[in-house]
């Protein structure tokens, strides 16, 4: 697959913190409109790749970034990258819930509202479908005043990624989005997830096996840093080629 045929390509990515090498020669391609999951042990390296993918690591103070990250063909760590500009692009949504202290129209708001768009009825245009394609909007809007405090934990993970799709990102980056939630809520989640890659590129991290078996197209096990394997998902769970990833499939590791 060329970079053409990738949304999200690395290139020999390797990352440390001070001292501590979190990444080490890392190469992946991740096509357009799958779901791709990321899947390994506490501490193997997920949650450090996702977020090169967009820059988030550049806030972590003696972060140090070698190897290239390629966003369709564009180096996102080449010279002269506005990293803000690739946030746009490619958004995040974390693992705990993190709504504004505002009320629910104005989180899905403040995206657009930082981007320049002030006119009320752009506005509210943006928040309805942004709430639509979150699966949200029957619950919330009767309450777009209301605090986003007041939803619950799967609601304000919904809401969350609400806030995200407002900007018109093309990728959509979920760290553990489900694991502060109860079944329920996951389920809904999970299927949102699969509604979602109609429209975008999902890239998720996941502790569960079973959740990544049921929503990824694509599935990579990582351990120590390393791309350990990378392929289709139902070949991953069903036929891996590394040992590494059979024993951590078949739970006899990690």
């Amino acid at each position: 697959m060329s970079k053409r045929e990738s949304i999200i390509q690395t290139k020999d990515l390797n990352l440390w913190y001070g001292t501590t090498q979190a990444l080490i020669d890392v190469n992946l391609k991740m096509k357009p409109n799958k779901v791709t999951a990321l899947i390994g042990p506490s501490g193997c390296g997920k949650s450090t790749l996702i977020r090169c993918f967009n820059r988030m690591n550049d806030v972590i103070p003696e972060c140090k970034v070698k190897g290239q990250v390629y966003y369709h063909d564009k180096d996102i760590y080449g010279p002269g990258v506005d990293a803000v500009e690739i946030r746009k692009k490619i958004g995040m949504v974390f693992q705990k819930p993190n709504p504004f202290p505002k009320s629910i129209f104005e989180n899905i708001a403040y995206g657009p509202r930082v981007q320049g768009v002030n006119n009320r009825k752009k506005l509210e245009s943006i928040v309805e479908k942004s709430l639509k394609n979150a699966g949200l909007w029957e619950e919330a809007k009767d309450r777009l005043e209301d605090s986003a405090m007041g939803l619950s934990g799967g609601q304000q993970q919904r809401l969350c990624i609400a806030r995200s799709l407002a900007v018109e990102p093309e990728i959509i980056l979920m760290d553990e989005p489900c694991s502060a939630l109860d079944p329920i809520a996951t389920a809904k989640i999970e299927e949102l997830i699969r509604d979602l890659v109609k429209r975008y590129t999902v890239v998720i991290v996941t502790h569960n096996m079973q959740q990544a078996a049921r929503v990824s197209d694509y599935t990579a096990y990582m351990y120590l840093g390393k791309m350990i394997e990378f392929g289709e998902t139902t070949q991953i769970f069903e036929n891996p080629q590394e040992e590494l990833t059979e024993n951590y499939i078949t739970g006899r590791f990690g």
